[in-house]
């Protein structure tokens, strides 16, 4: 809890000397390029990836 009050305070901070879009900037940048990778991979491989992640990693039931 501690921790996310620090960090809110931290954005505040920004926030007010001004210094928010040069601390945000490489966020932004590593968003766009995330989006970019997305959006060039094929709906169905990211589909069929998900499948693969989700069926190598839910837990199993046990009857």
């Amino acid at each position: 809890m501690f921790r996310i009050i620090r960090w809110l305070l931290l954005a505040l901070f920004l926030i007010v000397v001004g210094a928010w879009p040069a601390a945000a900037a490489p966020i932004g940048l590593a968003a766009t390029g995330a989006a970019v990778i997305i959006a060039a991979v094929p709906g169905p491989v990211l589909i069929g990836a998900a499948a693969i992640a989700w069926l190598r990693h839910h837990s199993a039931a046990i009857a």
